[in-house]
């Protein structure tokens, strides 16, 4: 079944409501960035994955087959989320929606942010949004769904799915 826009939009809002951590540290990081590789890896999927704060990387691997353009798209789509706190498929399908794009008229240099799926927040309840997960090396909506996919394993909980 085909998703509608609003759907979807519907759809990453619950996702990003439910995907909350209680506490979030290196530990963490590197078990949900374990759980991705874990993905990536059954799947033989060409990904990079990254878990990274404002200021420091937290988790980073390389699949066999990814390129280093991937550590880019990873760096600018998580910059997306660590600016607006919110996935950058959500973001980027909010631009699409009103006819816009990452660029100068927002304040944006495309070099440093790209409105693709694959980059997710760590929300800590009662703190917010601390960091970003991402992944790149696929299509965005799959970027996006390898994150959900092991946000739902590592925290036990049924995220809906687009």
């Amino acid at each position: 079944m085909t998703q509608t826009h609003e759907e979807r939009m519907a759809i990453m809002a619950k996702q990003e409501t439910i995907a909350s951590f209680p506490n979030f540290n290196e530990e963490a990081a590197f078990d949900l960035g374990s759980a991705i590789y874990a993905i990536a890896r059954g799947r033989r999927a060409p990904v990079v994955i990254g878990i990274r704060t404002p200021d420091r990387t937290l988790f980073h691997a390389a699949m066999p087959g990814s390129s280093p353009d991937n550590d880019h798209w990873l760096r600018r789509k998580s910059n997306i989320v660590l600016r607006f706190h919110q996935s950058s498929l959500m973001f980027g399908e909010t631009l699409a929606a009103k006819g816009r794009q990452v660029g100068p008229e927002l304040g944006l240099d495309p070099l440093d942010y790209a409105a693709h799926g694959g980059s997710f927040p760590i929300r800590v309840k009662k703190t917010g949004v601390i960091g970003a997960v991402t992944v790149s090396g696929l299509p965005s909506i799959e970027d996006h769904r390898m994150v959900i996919e092991a946000l739902s394993l590592y925290l036990k909980v049924d995220l809906p799915k687009i």
